[in-house]
């Protein structure tokens, strides 16, 4: 007979492997509302430190799109800067704006104290004064020298973004000249203003934008204590305020006198005119107009 045993049974269970499947990809969703959000919070967060030209022109184009309904700015473009007209209310902006230019070089930097910003009833007044070397133009010509060059150019691409006039002036000191019995320091000043001219033109400023060039020789000293200063030998530019054309009043026209606006119940009146004058035949039977 055969004997039998209690033997445990052991059952072993293997687990199967599940592999991470495709979750779908609402991270991503959430991630790019994450980054949307943020975007939008630096947006808000520069237009609160932004002009309110800026402001205006943003709003505008949320109203009107196409971006005519609220046009803000002077309709010229500038190379990747804003473009400011000098009103009375931006000319620090743009007194800014041009000194930043001139203290990005670091050539300019070691004559900064020669160029003086000043705003005046007619505009920014740059003058670039000269010291007792030739700092902006060699002596006794008209010729800029590599320090004019440069601050004239850097100027004229920022004034070239600006619709505003600009007038040119040079000055010399009280010394007198002595190029030459027909060349005087009213020549000198002249010459010299109109050799910034053409170098400013040549480099970024529009041709259309100068309006008068100016020779003052020494009778506009900066130093009038002074008259033999170098600071009075100087070439000036005056960055004139832009103003709105006058409306034409009501009921003109170019072209003569109009006649009044008839009320009702009354007859229009034509424009008044004066009889012309009658020769009277002179006492000799020859005949003469009276004069008026």
């Amino acid at each position: 007979m055969a004997l039998t045993t209690n033997q445990p049974v052991i059952i072993i269970r293997k687990k199967k492997a599940h592999h991470g499947g495709h979750h779908g990809g609402a991270w991503k969703v959430a991630y790019a509302d994450f980054v949307t959000a943020m975007l939008s919070l630096f947006i808000v967060l520069w237009l609160l430190s932004s002009s309110e030209q800026v402001q205006k022109a943003v709003g505008g184009y949320f109203t009107d799109p196409k971006g005519h309904g609220k046009d803000v700015g002077n309709g010229l473009k500038g190379a990747g800067s804003e473009s400011l007209s000098l009103r009375r209310d931006d000319m620090n902006k743009i007194k800014d704006k041009l000194e930043q230019a001139i203290h990005s070089s670091a050539a300019l930097e070691k004559i900064r104290e020669h160029v003086v910003f000043t705003v005046t009833g007619e505009g920014l007044r740059v003058e670039l004064l000269e010291g007792e070397s030739s700092t902006f133009f060699e002596s006794g010509n008209s010729n800029p020298t590599g320090f004019g060059k440069e601050l004239l150019q850097k100027l004229a691409q920022e004034i070239g973004k600006l619709p505003n006039k600009v007038t040119m002036e040079g000055h010399t000191d009280s010394r007198a000249f002595t190029g030459g019995e027909n060349y005087t320091n009213w020549e000198l000043s002249s010459d010299r203003a109109n050799a910034a001219r053409r170098w400013m033109v040549a480099n970024g400023m529009r041709a259309d934008q100068v309006t008068q060039v100016r020779g003052f020789a020494d009778q506009s000293p900066r130093d009038a204590a002074h008259p033999e200063d170098a600071t009075n030998r100087r070439v000036t530019l005056v960055i004139q305020y832009q103003t709105d054309k006058p409306a034409a009043s009501p009921g003109t026209k170019p072209g003569g006198p109009v006649a009044t606006p008839a009320t009702p119940g009354t007859k229009p009146t034509a424009p008044e005119t004066k009889p012309a004058a009658v020769a009277k035949p002179s006492p000799s039977g020859a005949s003469a107009a009276k004069s008026r």
